[in-house]
């Protein structure tokens, strides 16, 4: 164990994946050293108009970057790695991982101009490394993407464990075994506190094994007439390979459509991660030139996204693959949280296409398991780490709620139980933990190639807009005694179709002018009271007679 100073604490905290399933990091900080485990991102909400993705508000380790010595992956999963892009401008320090996972993290680098600038260096489980007085070492877990890691960092207050993302798959495909003696060695040399996965941890047993589902895929495709489609997500590497070993059983091509598709599929064989016959895959142009029956296509799109290989070619608008009559779609994925309408709507469409579709978990159709460990999973886990201190992490507030109880069903004291916020740091001096000062943190919202630049007064408007729409007024007044010269003029989008609401703007019209004549009067002309005056004014009579609050710009010029 590094060596103890009685005055420093040890600092644990989360700037994102605590009541929330995505944009994972954690941090753990003693003294004048930092070491964060993961960066990921999260994709927006329903009421996050326009962003593409989320990602943590790294305010705190910006201000101390002198202090951060490095930032260690568990995967390669969006939601670990996806924020890496945007995080190493404003922090540029070493990253740390598995080959799988500096894979995957190169592309991005590499698609962000950042590859050459970005300081990237390999690990393996059995790799020790040290940053000031924090060392660090890794164990196996099983995960739905290979190369998955768990992270022992070793402070002198004592061991903090984080697992990552994990299940305890005894047959896992791509035969990487959770390392269970290396976890119990942890566990008998002393955990002082354990941040473990909490996604599954309302749902009871253990988690099946992902070998189950190359089984079901095998039969399915067998019964397939026709061509078939399994949508996924791409970074699931797993579920990949049960596809293309579904297919060479079946003797049939395999397809890959989908920007993000096609590059895990590329990486990961490059790497030797994917196992692919010789002459099993075609292009996508070539499709409709075998016959239907041996043909397999592997899309993205299993979360409905709007843009993604499977909405389109749901809506019939794909470059190269039309959904037939009597074609098999398999969505081998159940819906995040908040995805299920999204889901639904292109079940539908594919449905109305006449395409048979297999989707959602359960005996009626048996075509995804989970990459995160049930309960049973999750005890076990607590069982071979045995820690003084428990923060369940990863997973919305819910799930960290079932997941405590879990950890004192096995024995740990409800006190040792620290539930948590994105923010709130767990404080642990001479072997005592308590709640610490706050940090900041948050979401931060990337719009294109804008980074936090789209706050809530921007997705307020954004929301107004899109529900009542906008009016915009225009009016020309003299400089001399602030008389209408031109206008008003207004402009309606999103509002009321104009042709059919002449009455409606002509009162309007007639308000604004009677607005600014009685202020004119008054000799108030100050632009922002001129233009308060007005948005007010007509605000208050287009509620009255619609019901309704469009967004009001008023744009007075003088001349």
């Amino acid at each position: 164990m590094p060596k103890k100073n009685s005055q420093e604490k040890l600092l644990i905290f989360a700037l994102g994946g605590v009541g929330e399933i995505g944009k994972n990091m954690y941090v753990v900080q003693y003294g004048n050293d930092i070491v964060v485990v993961d960066a990921g991102l999260k994709f927006p909400e329903e009421d996050m108009l326009g962003i593409d993705v989320v990602i943590p508000d790294i305010t705190y380790l910006v201000e101390n970057r002198e202090k951060v010595r490095a930032i260690l992956l568990t995967h390669g999963h969006e939601d670990h790695i996806g924020g890496l892009p945007y995080i190493l401008k404003s922090l540029n320090v070493p990253v740390y991982g598995t080959r799988l996972t500096l894979g995957l993290v190169e592309h991005k680098l590499k698609e962000a101009g950042l590859l050459g600038e970005t300081e990237r260096h390999l690990i393996h489980p059995d790799s020790q490394l040290r940053f000031g007085s924090i060392r660090a070492a890794f164990f196996r877990t099983n995960h739905s993407i290979p190369d998955s890691v768990g992270i022992c960092l070793d402070t002198p207050e004592g061991t903090v464990v984080i697992t990552g993302d994990f299940k305890f798959d005894h047959t896992p495909v791509g035969g990487q075994y959770a390392d269970l003696q290396r976890m119990a060695e942890i566990g008998r040399r002393g955990v002082l506190a354990l941040l473990s996965d909490s996604t599954n941890a309302e749902r009871p047993g253990f988690t099946p094994s992902e070998s189950n589902i190359g089984k079901e895929l095998a039969s399915i495709f067998r019964a397939a007439k026709q061509r078939v489609v399994v949508a996924t997500f791409a970074s699931n590497i797993h579920r990949i390979q049960q596809v293309i070993y579904a297919a060479a059983e079946t003797r049939r091509k395999l397809a890959v459509v989908g920007r993000s598709m096609v590059n895990v599929v590329t990486i990961a064989s490059d790497l030797g991660y994917l196992d692919i016959p010789d002459g099993m895959l075609i292009d996508p142009e070539d499709v409709n030139k075998l016959p239907a029956d041996k043909v397999v296509i592997l899309s993205t799109g299993s979360q409905g996204e709007p843009m993604s290989a499977l909405t389109r070619m749901a809506r019939s608008t794909h470059r190269t693959v039309d959904i037939l009559p009597g074609d098999t779609v398999v969505i081998a994925a159940t819906p995040i949280p908040g995805n299920e309408r999204y889901v639904g709507r292109t079940v539908d469409e594919l449905m109305r296409l006449g395409a048979h579709v297999i989707y959602g978990p359960g005996p009626a159709s048996p075509v995804h398991v989970s990459g995160h460990g049930s309960q049973e999973d999750l005890k076990l886990m607590l069982n071979l780490m045995r820690p003084k201190y428990f923060i369940p992490v990863h997973g919305e507030y819910r799930m960290l709620r079932h997941h405590a109880m879990l950890a004192e069903a096995v024995g740990i004291d409800k006190e040792n139980i620290f539930m948590i916020e994105n923010g709130d740091t767990v404080e642990i001096q001479n072997g005592q933990a308590r709640k610490g000062a706050r940090v900041p943190s948050g979401n931060v919202m990337i719009d294109g190639l804008g980074v936090g630049d789209v706050g809530n007064i921007v997705l307020r408007d954004r929301k107004l807009l899109s529900q009542d729409g906008i009016l915009v007024i225009v009016v020309t007044l003299s400089k001399q005694d602030g008389s209408i010269l031109s206008g008003p003029d207004i402009i309606s989008r999103g509002f009321v179709y104009v042709r059919e609401s002449e009455g409606l703007l002509e009162e309007a019209n007639r308000i604004v002018a009677q607005t600014l004549q009685k202020l004119a009067g008054e000799n108030i002309s100050e632009w922002a009271s001129l233009k308060n005056h007005v948005r007010e004014a007509v605000g208050r009579f287009l509620y009255e007679q619609t019901r309704r609050r469009p967004m009001i710009l008023p744009i007075i010029m003088e001349v």
